[in-house]
């Protein structure tokens, strides 16, 4: 029999990532050999020895390399009659209880991080709140805005013109409802009063669009949503309620219609368009200029930024006015980085570093929709957990077997297993810091997640005419309060989609991004979320107590979060001692 789990402390201590320089105990449990070798591998293969101990366990205390990144590990066993074996772990990726390989076979990943890796402390274990602005509130503005080309509603709870007139970009981008940073001002108190601590806002700077991913001017604020000076208010204000504004970092692409690319001249000076004189115009790749040019996903309306232009780093970087600097200084506490895996590594962190230098305690988080541990893009195998690129990540793992679970789809040792492998292989600076979230402006409405009418496949007219019948939503929002306790039980930050709180439902974009119904609230269901929330924040336990967590049958898991008075999870001292248990049935 051979054995070796890497989610026991029996076989490997301490559990999960390791410190580069510490040292770690691998333990193997075989019966019938007569030599087990560790082998492990970081830039080169290294085999060590184990040493046998109590009968048929077998022992090695690991030297951890001091560089950051992948170490794994496997073992060779060789028996009676040289019999050769390999063993590793099991082939889903997840971690735990291995197995035998006869060729092709998986090892063991350990994270290595910076020992110095430090993420900042208001993040861990935040309740967190995500805005589309446009659709939120609306309240005066000093902004002047002089745009002819959108069409605004004039009623905040009209009908979406996509669904009724028509499904073109042009009609789904230019549709406006009007939302202002002084109407999220407003509302900081009743947001406060139901436990965020965190405002993360999708863009906020000058564009086209109502959703602002195709940045016109990253210097200044849209002027349909308000001034710099009401910006500076909204933070200011935040602070004073113990809440922080995160912004959207939109950095691998900009708008056609930008002072940047400027496609259609409506910017003064010249953009990339203009022509090779244009201070822009190495921002951007032409293949044939100026109408044939890299594009984000093959949008013609979203050019792609050379980001390792240097011209283009110093407009992010610079200590002086770059981009990534000056809006922390402004009152920002960081960034939510769009598509970060499509930023290099090295961008990444020239990134870090120059938010760290602004505000050490400035967030830098990005959307990484797999395994931040062990993404492959674009050739390369990255690891944004080591401490110099991202403090944490939008958790979209979770999200699915979180939805996986509540709707039947999956089991609860699933579940289990997933939670379990981030624990492996995520520090509890990054762990604790993970964005966990039901719902965005990229998917669906949770409500229609949770009884598979999320409309997928279909077009926008069709999906326009997708609503929850009563029976549905009810089961709906049955199933939501699961997730809900799921998230608030769990490590890192609970993430509340705006409006999710108040039974909004919808498809995809841009259904998912409906106007809040102020004064139709669901506030049974509002009520619910916020009891949660208060609780939570109100909680060291749920904030930065350790976890374990089991599946007591197909059906149901339980959650123990405790703290034992000598120290939080990421190894900070608290006399505290305390202990929650949930039992969460779907």
């Amino acid at each position: 029999m051979m054995l070796h789990n890497s989610h026991l402390p029996l076989y490997r201590s301490p559990l999960g990532p390791a410190a580069a320089g510490s040292r770690i105990t691998i333990r193997f449990f075989c019966d019938d050999a007569d030599t087990v070798i560790l082998r492990t591998w970081m830039g080169q293969e290294l085999a060590f020895p184990m040493v046998k101990q109590d009968g048929s366990l077998w022992v090695h205390e690991l030297q951890v390399p001091n560089a950051t990144g992948h170490l794994w590990y496997d073992f060779i066993v060789l028996g009676p009659q040289a019999r050769i074996r390999r063993y590793g772990a099991p082939g889903d990726g997840l971690g735990g209880e291995g197995q035998e390989w006869p060729d092709h076979f998986h090892a063991y990943q350990l994270t290595v991080y910076q020992p110095s890796y430090h993420t900042p402390a208001f993040l861990h274990g935040a309740n967190i709140y995500q805005i589309f602005p446009d659709r939120f509130f609306k309240a005066p503005t000093a902004a002047v805005d002089t745009r002819t080309d959108r069409r605004m509603h004039k009623d905040w709870l009209e009908k979406l013109y996509c669904g009724t007139e028509g499904e073109s970009e042009e009609t789904v981008g230019l549709e406006f409802y009007g939302g202002t940073l002084t109407g999220i001002e407003q509302k900081l108190p009743e947001l406060k009063q139901m436990g965020i601590d965190v405002l993360y806002l999708n863009p906020i700077f000058k564009s086209l669009s109502n959703h602002r991913y195709d940045t016109g001017d990253y210097t200044r604020i849209d002027p349909l949503l308000g001034t710099e000076a009401e910006f500076r208010s909204l933070c200011r204000h935040a602070k004073e309620l113990g809440m922080s504004i995160l912004l959207d970092g939109v950095f691998s692409h900009t708008g056609e219609d930008s002072l940047y690319f400027n496609h259609f001249g409506h910017y003064p000076g010249k953009g990339a368009c203009q022509g090779e004189d244009s201070p822009y115009y190495r921002w951007y790749t032409f293949e044939h200029f100026p109408d044939k040019y890299k594009c984000w996903w093959g949008f013609k309306n979203l050019p792609e930024v050379n980001k390792e232009n240097p011209d283009y780093q110093n407009f992010m970087f610079n200590s002086t006015d770059g981009i990534v600097s000056r809006w922390i200084r402004e009152g920002a506490s960081g960034w939510r980085l769009d598509v970060a895996d499509e930023l290099s590594m090295d961008f990444l962190r020239k990134l870090r570093k120059t938010a760290k230098a602004e505000n050490p305690e400035a967030v830098v988080l990005g959307e990484v929709w797999e395994d931040a541990s062990n993404k492959t893009a674009y050739g390369e195998v990255r690891c944004y957990c080591t401490g110099d690129t991202l403090d944490s990540v939008m958790n979209y793992p979770l999200r699915r077997v979180i939805l996986d679970f509540v709707t039947g789809k999956i089991d609860a040792q699933a579940l289990v297993r997933l939670v379990e492998h981030q624990e492996e292989v995520y520090p509890p600076q990054f762990r604790y810091s993970l964005m966990n979230l039901l719902g965005s402006h990229d998917r669906a409405r949770v409500l229609n997640n949770m009884v598979d009418k999320d409309g997928q496949g279909l077009s926008r007219r069709e999906q326009a005419g997708i609503h929850l019948s009563p029976s549905e939503y009810v089961l709906a929002v049955k199933r939501f309060k699961v997730c809900l306790d799921l998230l608030c039980a769990l490590p890192g930050c609970p993430t509340l989609y705006y409006g999710d709180e108040a039974g909004m439902t919808g498809c995809a974009d841009p259904f998912c991004r409906r106007p809040y119904p102020w004064g139709h609230e669901d506030k049974d269901l509002r009520s619910y979320v916020s009891a949660r929330f208060r609780h939570r924040q109100q909680s060291e336990v749920l904030r930065v107590g350790l976890c374990s967590i089991q599946a007591l049958d197909a059906d149901t898991v339980r959650i123990t979060r405790y703290l034992d008075g000598t120290r939080d999870a990421l190894g900070n001292p608290t006399d505290t001692v305390a202990q929650e248990v949930y039992t969460i049935h779907r």
